[in-house]
C-alpha cells in the first residue's frame, strides 16, 4: 500500500495524530485523541497499514491491546530500539556493533528472526537518573 496512493483526510488526521504521540498509543487513544471523528474501525485499519508500511511499530500487546510507536524513518537494515520502560521514549540504535547482528543470529546460531525490528527494553539516562 503506498502512501501517495492512499493519502485521504482521515489518513493524514490519523498519522499527524499518531506523530504527535510522545509515548506508545492505542488505537483507541487515538479516536479519543481525534474527538471520536474518524471511526474506530477505520482507525484499526489505518493502523494496520502503517504498521506494514513501516511508519509504526508494534511495541507490546498488554492485556490483548496492542501498543504501537511512531518511528523515525531510516535507511538501516538492522532495525533496533532501545525503549524507555519509564518515560516510554523509543529511539533507533545507530551503532556499529548492532550492524550485521540479524545476519550473524541466521548465520552463527542458525536461527530466522521474524521480525525486522528488535526492541530492547530498559531506562534511559533522564529517568535512571
Amino acid at each position: 500500500m503506498s502512501n501517495e496512493k492512499y493519502n485521504t483526510k482521515p489518513r493524514q488526521k490519523v498519522l499527524a495524530a499518531i506523530k504527535k504521540q510522545v509515548k506508545d498509543f492505542t488505537a483507541k487513544s487515538i479516536y479519543e485523541d481525534l474527538n471520536e471523528e474518524i471511526g474506530l474501525t477505520t482507525i484499526y485499519r489505518f493502523i494496520e497499514s502503517l504498521e506494514a508500511e513501516g511508519i509504526i511499530l508494534k511495541v507490546s500487546q498488554e492485556d490483548n491491546t496492542a501498543r504501537y510507536q511512531y518511528i523515525t524513518p531510516c535507511e538501516d537494515t538492522d532495525h533496533f530500539y532501545l525503549k524507555c520502560k519509564k518515560c516510554g521514549k523509543l529511539e533507533h540504535v545507530d551503532c556499529e556493533k548492532m550492524h550485521g547482528l540479524a545476519e550473524h543470529i541466521a548465520n552463527e546460531h542458525h536461527f530466522s528472526l521474524t521480525q525486522t525490528h528488535i526492541i530492547i527494553n530498559g531506562q534511559c539516562e533522564k529517568c535512571a537518573g
